[in-house]
């Protein structure tokens, strides 16, 4: 966007509310043009507008200052008036005179302009459950303020408008229609992102010969486990649940950590046996995964953040990334979500 500053004629009185208003460097470079022996319709091309147009700008500006700008000369086309001719050369010295000055208020502003710009460029805060490949999405974009929360955590604060976008994730359909409805209540929409897998992360070669849940309570198990706001502590409760596995036998669930990364470094430097995360984690650290259960990643927004353009950028990417990584799968279609909203 350029901008300009330029002297303008304003016709009305002070309590005019559709004065009629002329750019008197427009004005006076069709005047320049028809003082240089251009005809009037050629002007008109220049100006990129209509011959009835341009008269009828023209016929404006004669009626307010009580003089003609040019006469019609038969055989000769338009030819200016001396009061046109004055009007030119007080444009001219008008522009020189003020040029120096325009371009310094111009250039105070063009930074005030950028200020506002920079304030209006948003930042959008986005709480999450914690996964590689939304840190990833995020990494690549100063438009976010990313912090890792358990799903719960990131949509309570969604609600309590806190944050911009939460991501989440469930493994059971009907908890996902839960959900679902509760956003929807509030006025949230919800954007299925990827399907991903989770399962126990366990050291190289799986020596303590893990193979389920029920293995966790085995007295020689070390367990590390996550937070109780997040999605996974979640699903591994169900998953416990299900098979009537009593939790306080397991040696090692009170302990928390707080991200999948957290989980496979506790394993790697052999401070447990045993976690709960996803496959990618375990491949990038080398370590054996056993899929537990398949689950679905959504973001939750605003109605009004459906259609910006950084917003929807960061799903295609999510989704990209998503196409791109094992243990994930981009989720965007209907049917691909069938009975879980």
């Amino acid at each position: 966007m350029r901008i300009q500053i330029r002297p303008t004629l304003v016709f009305g009185s002070k309590t005019s509310k559709d004065p009629t208003v002329i750019d008197l460097v427009w004005l006076t470079g069709l005047l320049k043009d028809i003082d240089q022996g251009k005809t009037l319709m050629s002007a008109c091309k220049k100006a990129g507008l209509s011959y009835r147009n341009v008269w009828q700008k023209v016929n404006e500006v004669e009626t307010a200052l009580g003089f003609k700008l040019m006469d019609r000369v038969r055989g000769h086309g338009s030819q200016l008036s001396e009061y046109a001719k004055y009007l030119i050369q007080f444009t001219d010295d008008f522009d020189d005179k003020t040029r120096r000055l325009g371009q310094t208020s111009l250039a105070h502003l063009e930074e005030g302009f950028a200020l506002f710009r920079d304030k209006s460029e948003k930042q959008w805060k986005f709480a999450s459950s914690s996964d590689p490949i939304i840190q990833a999405a995020v990494s690549g974009s100063d438009r976010f303020e990313l912090t890792t929360a358990g799903s719960g955590e990131a949509l309570d604060r969604l609600l309590n408008y806190e944050v911009d976008i939460a991501g989440y994730h469930v493994s059971e359909p009907q908890a996902s229609k839960t959900i679902a409805k509760r956003l929807q209540k509030e006025g949230m929409q919800i954007f299925p992102v990827m399907k991903r897998v989770q399962g126990l992360i366990v050291a190289k070669g799986n020596p303590m010969n893990i193979l389920g849940v029920k293995d966790l309570v085995r007295p020689n198990i070390r367990f590390i486990n996550r937070q109780k706001s997040s999605g996974t502590r979640l699903l591994l409760d169900t998953l416990l649940t299900k098979d009537k596995i009593d939790s306080k036998k397991i040696h090692g669930y009170e302990r928390e950590e707080f991200t999948h990364s957290a989980i496979a470094n506790s394993i790697l430097a052999k401070k447990a046996d045993v976690g709960v995360g996803v496959k990618s984690i375990a491949i990038e650290n080398g370590l054996d995964f056993i899929q537990l259960k398949d689950e679905l990643f959504f973001l939750a927004m605003s109605e009004e953040l459906m259609l910006n353009k950084d917003v929807m950028r960061l799903v295609r990417r999510i989704r990209q990334l998503s196409e791109e990584s094992a243990g994930y799968k981009s989720v965007g279609l209907k049917r691909q979500i069938t009975g879980w909203i």
